[in-house]
């Protein structure tokens, strides 16, 4: 082999180095460990297991009860509210803020935008606080407004702890659906608009037949990757509520870590981190046949 061929693959010895013991290992070491239990192979059981306990599925509360319902349900909600919020917001936080004669629209941005910037620990500390009774925001105007049963700390209570999460969230993940939005607003060609006013056409018209087409990549990316961080959430959860009260508020990142490091299970939490590594290459899969057919 010449020198010249030689010369890519010393490029790419660093990458090497560092993939193999530190990502390629550990992913077949997870795989391994899914199937075993005490060092015998067992097959599937350790899924049937993990997918037939109630930290992971309990259909005997939901949906007739508060939660917990296990961790892949919770995680099911968390996409159910989280996601269709969050990209609607931040097209209209898009569509509202990109004319510049909206009064203090620069910070309006930057105070949704800060949400992304911070630390996602950071991020969950606000939540607890937003939602802790006699400190929090939230509280507060509900007992203004004659709603005491939801004038309580959210985070400390099963019938509201996920969805306390959920709703802070939502303010952390809209500052980029918003930034992107805005970077197709602005990408948008001003003849277009002013041809179907030409035509007669109405703002909403404009909106359907212009702008939302004209969107579609836009919102492709968004969905995937707010999918993406919505299936993997862990930090905010574990900083805001730690699972709890009860695992009410746990998510399968956090149930995978919560086997590992309380249970010291390593089995489980190699099911766990499986299952989500095949959740999350459903919309990875998805993002990546969209965006080339666009």
């Amino acid at each position: 082999m010449s020198r010249r061929n030689l010369t890519p693959l010393f490029f790419l010895l660093p990458a090497i180095l560092f993939l193999v013991p530190f990502v390629i290992y550990p992913v077949f070491k997870t795989i391994y460990l899914s199937f075993f239990l005490e060092g015998k192979f067992v097959g599937l059981e350790n899924y049937k297991e993990v997918l037939l306990s109630k930290d992971i599925i309990n259909l005997d509360r939901f949906p007739k009860d508060s939660p917990p319902w296990g961790a892949l349900i919770h995680n099911a909600v968390w996409i159910a509210i989280h996601l269709p919020t969050t990209v609607f917001l931040g097209l209209g936080l898009a569509i509202l803020l990109r004319k510049r004669e909206v009064f203090g629209s620069s910070i309006i941005k930057s105070i949704i935008f800060l949400g992304m910037v911070i630390p996602m620990i950071v991020g969950g500390l606000i939540i607890r606080f937003l939602f802790e009774r006699g400190a929090g925001i939230i509280p507060t105007i509900f007992g203004k407004l004659g709603i005491k049963s939801l004038e309580i700390t959210w985070t400390a209570y099963p019938q509201t702890a996920l969805f306390a999460v959920i709703l802070g969230s939502i303010w952390i993940w809209t500052g980029f659906s918003m930034l992107m939005y805005s970077a197709g607003l602005a990408s948008i060609p001003r003849d277009y608009y002013e041809a179907a006013l030409i035509d007669g056409a109405t703002k909403f018209q404009m909106f359907r037949y212009v702008t939302w087409p004209l969107l579609k990549p836009i919102t492709v990316v968004v969905v995937a990757m707010t999918l993406l961080w919505d299936l993997k959430i862990f930090d905010i959860v574990y900083v805001a509520t730690g699972g709890g009260p009860g695992g009410a508020s746990m998510v399968l990142a956090l149930q995978m870590w919560d086997y590992f490091a309380r249970a010291l299970n390593y089995n489980y939490a190699a099911v766990v981190a499986v299952l989500l590594t095949l959740l999350t290459i459903i919309p990875a899969t998805w993002l990546i046949k969209r965006r080339g057919s666009l």
